[in-house]
């Protein structure tokens, strides 16, 4: 059975060598990855039986270690390759996003921010910070809470703006089982950030909350005035 099995193995590699994955169906993905943890076994079941716990690839590859841990035919070589995709994949987008990128509209800062939450089951607070001409000079977690809420370092984000020279200053954070809605202490949170700044004379241009592939901008969405008075 082995060599039926590294048949049909090479058979994959070979599409994927020759075609990339865009043709490949969920369960074809999660096959071929698995063959680098699961180097005889077949893996076809195996991602079958991913998909029908964790409803999707994605989810699959967003599941808690422990919880992959708990599938049939799922170790910790199976789980920790499984963690790994995610990581990889921001580490690969940060890769092209170095010091000194211009960021000119709402819709550049979402896409240049979405792929550092992918993957995030605690809520996370990034800081951007840019020159006068919406260059990234700085851009950084600075803060991972629970599930549920992180802490807004005030300090931590002006002294790293100050440090960094900026002129502006965008927050994100992330809802990782919310809406892409700003809570009332994320308001609070964004006036005691705004005001710590103002007296800096430093700007704070927007706050932006990632759920998912969805976004809000509390400054398009009129949830905030981020103007000086």
């Amino acid at each position: 059975m082995a060599n039926v099995h590294e048949g049909h193995r090479q058979r994959l590699r070979d599409r994927f060598l020759k075609e990339g994955l865009d043709g490949f169906a969920p369960h074809n993905v999660l096959e071929l990855l698995l063959f680098y943890a699961v180097p005889q076994r077949d893996t076809n079941e195996l991602a079958h039986r991913l998909l029908a716990r964790f409803g999707s690839l994605s989810g699959v590859l967003d599941a808690d270690f422990d919880e992959l841990c708990q599938v049939e035919g799922v170790g910790a070589n199976v789980a920790t390759l499984l963690k790994l995709v995610p990581g990889l994949s921001r580490r690969y987008l940060d890769d092209y996003d170095e010091n000194g990128v211009v960021l000119a509209t709402i819709e550049e800062v979402g896409t240049f921010l979405r792929p550092k939450f992918i993957g995030r089951n605690n809520e996370m607070i990034f800081l951007l910070c840019m020159d006068s001409r919406g260059g990234v000079v700085y851009g950084e977690f600075i803060a991972e809470g629970s599930i549920n809420a992180a802490p807004m370092y005030t300090r931590n984000i002006l002294e790293a703006a100050m440090r960094s020279h900026a002129v502006s200053v965008i927050l994100a954070h992330n809802h990782p089982r919310g809406l892409a809605l700003p809570s009332n202490a994320d308001m609070l949170a964004t006036r005691a950030v705004f005001d710590a700044l103002a007296a800096a004379k430093i700007r704070l241009a927007d706050h932006l909350i990632f759920a998912g592939s969805d976004y809000v901008s509390m400054r398009d969405s009129g949830f905030f005035s981020f103007e000086r008075p």
